[in-house]
């Protein structure tokens, strides 16, 4: 429900517009050096600032209540928390009448009977990713793996150079576009996955569809592979260690690490708040009316989502990278 993880264990807590949102980690094994400033680097990488992204600049400014002394992990659970100072909650009450096409609204009113915390997204709000990235930067001082993204696509544009301009553009439209991220974890080794329902790219899987606006996942090659033979997806191995001569498969073979690089792309759908009109049921006069949503949104949530991936990732690798080592 709000937890991911068995050794390794993350549950996040908070809603959007409420006083904080944070982290319990549990399951951090004692004497990890918990470098405050890592964390700091890695939200500051996710927040707002160039061209096509929020108005709502969160300063991010963490606490850790427990679980560190003395600056190392103590074994007992970690607690952060960041506040929310920044919201604006009056830019949501129109929409308890009128669900925003494409966002949680009209399900959450339904499954939670009306007292869901409906102001800026709620728990469905791509804020309550600040929590998943400050834990992954503890999760990255668990594993010795090097962790990356790249953002290779926006929308239609491929040539990231006009990234600018082509958003400016979408904005002005008031309209909104996706993405496409590649994240990619180095240095790994063999054995990370437990088969077969712990498997290294389902438990990826599983992750990243948590992540508001993720809406396709592929490891490796990915969807390309339908088109290719067997000889041809195939990964050849080129020497005792396990490397192999492409990397198809993304660094993971039934479900297990292969030491090659992991390799994940995540599509990043369109945002679904936009400034542009739209017609849409109203649930107070019954009828089809135009929605005006309003308030302050990514035009390409992508933009600043990478860092977010690659701290989910790092989540999921710490914790079968501890499950891999209390078997050995």
């Amino acid at each position: 429900m709000n937890s991911y993880g068995n050794l390794f264990k993350v549950t996040l807590y908070g809603e959007s517009h409420q006083e904080a949102i944070g982290v319990v980690i549990d399951g951090i094994p004692a004497g990890i050096q918990i470098d405050l400033e890592r964390i700091t680097l890695d939200l500051k990488k996710r927040q707002p600032g160039a061209i096509g992204t929020t108005k709502r600049i969160e300063p991010d400014l963490f606490k850790i209540t427990s679980g560190v002394f003395n600056g190392y992990s103590t074994g007992s659970p970690i607690h952060l928390t960041i506040e929310n100072v920044n919201t604006q909650s009056k830019d949501y009450e129109h929409l308890i009448h009128q669900p925003r096409p494409g966002h949680a609204d009209f399900v959450a009113n339904i499954k939670y009977k009306g007292f869901q915390d409906y102001r800026g997204g709620g728990r469905f709000s791509g804020r309550l990713t600040a929590a998943l990235v400050a834990a992954g930067a503890i999760a990255k001082m668990v594993i010795p793996f090097e962790l990356s993204n790249e953002l290779i696509q926006v929308g239609a544009l491929t040539d990231l150079s006009k990234i600018d301009e082509y958003l400016e553009n979408i904005a002005k439209q008031g309209d909104s576009v996706g993405g496409l991220i590649e994240i990619k974890a180095t240095n790994m080794i063999v054995g990370l996955g437990e088969p077969f329902f712990n498997k290294l790219d389902a438990e990826i899987a599983k992750m990243m569809f948590s992540i508001p606006a993720v809406k396709g996942v592929e490891i490796g090659t990915g969807f390309k592979g339908l088109t290719m033979l067997g000889s041809q997806f195939n990964d050849e191995f080129i020497d005792e260690a396990g490397k192999t001569k492409t990397n198809n498969s993304g660094g993971v073979s039934g479900g297990i690490s292969n030491g090659n690089d992991l390799i994940v792309k995540v599509m990043i759908k369109p945002t679904s708040s936009i400034q542009k009109s739209q017609e849409t049921f109203s649930f107070e006069t019954n009828q089809k009316e135009v929605l005006q949503i309003g308030g302050r949104h990514d035009v390409c949530i992508a933009r600043r989502a990478g860092i977010v991936l690659e701290n989910a990732l790092a989540i999921v690798l710490a914790d079968l990278y501890l499950i891999s080592k209390a078997y050995h």
